[in-house]
């Protein structure tokens, strides 16, 4: 791979999408002056995956996977502004046994209704078939079966499965793009990346937060990203950095596949399934461009004080210590992510003032600030609280749409299972509750893990009532049942002491 530069058809049109479009002009990249982030890492520290190239002395099938991904990573950190090809030689049988190893095998199945342990009973011989159609041109997306999700709001969100081959190669794909995007992706993107987690995510932004001594505050919200990802955008940034025909055919093949839906198929000219392997890294990949970059390289050097932001998958934060940095920004996003086809919820992107209450900010007398408030964040509300020395800290808890969410759900499932035997139900709603506590489990957040568990607990024995026509079972009753079947009680799992400790 000699690298040479390729300009894709998307480069000549950036300033289009950049320029005047708030903060006085935001230029492009190019415009800018050739910026990249600082150091040999981009300032992300070392590889997580890693990649090819070099004087290979061994044939690709007896060199590891790993090692691999190693060179295509230190590759791709070494050659920013490159396009990378040959990346399909490295996938070979074994490459795509290690994939194979990487797909969960308990998932729903496919169109097809194909399992992992019926695809794994002659493993070899179906990855090489799978590799030479990969390779050929010869390979077929199967339709992703669609399926719909209750939210708790009353709406859906449709889940894309595809078949398990299907994820097979879609991971094997994920694995090389991963190793090349990972060393260029920002450190405030958080969603679907190695050794990273949400609630990393949310300790970031309590820590920011907290050292700004709070600010103003824009949620930003996008409506069905998943659904609305263009494709034509998605290829032109692809393209930037990818020049493998294979993998681009193969991520072409993808996002025109089709989606059953109650037994109708249908093509759709944008999106990309939700719950498909492939998509978190092309959702990534797309958000990279359209916001990340956006934001470290034009907006913070115009901003006229502080501002920090924080991404998760779609899901963002962005902080200004100034409120009009904020209220530009407001102005500025509906069309920076109009231009790459995506669409802000009006109602859900909105700005917020996020400051202990007494904190004096220099706001003009005819122009007050209003009160401070709240925001929510991958399932938290986030708000200040007086510790008991009496200084400001950002706490968390539970945010109340997913507080109902929660309790809705385990009130369907005892209600449907209420015919069960007590084991039974004990054992699924104590494994319900513990991962309940794996994620809610913050610190600060006592007290709605013990009102989750209470109500949990008064919904239980209101349905075991229903099992006979004695009325409500007694406490005294329940209690006993509890004695034997006790549910695990409320438990801090990520504390922040602990950390603080280390």
């Amino acid at each position: 791979m000699t690298g040479s530069r390729v300009v894709s058809p998307s480069e000549g049109n950036e300033t289009k999408r950049d320029g005047n479009q708030g903060f006085g002009v935001f230029h492009s990249t190019e415009e800018a002056g050739e910026l990249h982030p600082a150091g040999p890492g981009g300032g992300k520290g070392t590889p997580v995956y890693s990649t090819m190239e070099g004087n290979v002395t061994e044939t690709p099938s007896s060199e590891n996977t790993s090692t691999k991904l190693h060179r295509i990573a230190t590759l791709a950190r070494e050659i920013r502004d490159e396009r990378l090809s040959t990346l399909s030689y490295h996938i070979d049988v074994a490459f795509l046994t290690e994939a194979f190893r990487r797909t969960r095998k308990d998932g729903a199945v496919g169109v097809d209704g194909q399992t992992a342990q019926e695809y794994e009973q002659d493993l070899e011989s179906n990855l090489r078939d799978l590799l030479n159609r990969a390779k050929s041109g010869t390979y077929r997306a199967p339709p992703v079966r669609r399926v719909e999700i209750p939210k708790g709001n009353g709406a859906t969100r449709p889940i894309g499965i595809p078949t398990f081959e299907d994820k097979v190669l879609q991971r094997a794909v994920s694995m090389i793009l991963e190793a090349i995007y990972e060393q260029s992706f920002e450190d405030f993107s958080y969603g679907f990346r190695p050794q990273r987690s949400a609630h990393q995510a949310l300790e970031s932004v309590s820590r920011q937060v907290a050292h700004m001594y709070g600010g103003w505050v824009v949620e930003v919200d996008i409506r069905n990203f998943f659904d609305n990802l263009d494709h034509r955008h998605l290829r032109e940034v692809l393209n930037k950095r990818v020049g493998d025909g294979v993998i681009q055919r193969l991520v072409g093949k993808w996002l025109n596949a089709g989606v059953m839906t109650n037994q109708e198929l249908v093509y759709p000219n944008k999106g990309t399934p939700q719950g498909g392997v492939i998509s978190p890294i092309l959702a990534n990949i797309y958000l990279d461009e359209v916001v990340d970059k956006w934001w470290s390289l034009t907006v913070v050097p115009r901003l006229a004080g502080r501002g920090i932001m924080v991404r998760y998958a779609d899901d963002m934060i962005m902080l200004f210590e100034h409120r009009r940095d904020a209220r530009r920004m407001m102005r500025v996003l509906p069309k920076r992510f109009g231009s790459y086809g995506l669409e802000l919820h009006p109602e859900k992107t909105r700005m917020v003032r996020f400051e202990p209450a007494d904190k004096r900010g220099n706001y003009p007398d005819d122009d007050p600030p209003g009160p401070t408030g709240t925001f929510d964040f991958l399932g938290f509300t986030l708000y200040w609280r007086r510790t008991h020395r009496g200084k400001w800290r950002v706490n968390k808890k539970t945010a109340k749409d997913r507080l109902r969410r929660t309790l809705k759900r385990f009130n369907l499932w005892m209600k449907r299972n209420r015919h069960l035997p007590v084991r039974t139900q004990h054992a699924y709603l104590a494994r319900a509750l513990t991962g309940h506590y794996a994620y809610y489990g913050v610190t600060g957040n006592g007290k709605a893990l013990a009102s989750v568990h209470h109500h949990i607990s008064r919904m239980w024995r209101n349905w075991l009532s229903r099992r006979n026509r004695c009325g409500l079972m007694p406490w005294k009753d329940f209690l006993r049942i509890l004695r034997h079947y006790p549910l695990p009680p409320p438990r801090i799992v990520h504390s922040a002491y602990r950390r603080a400790n280390l």
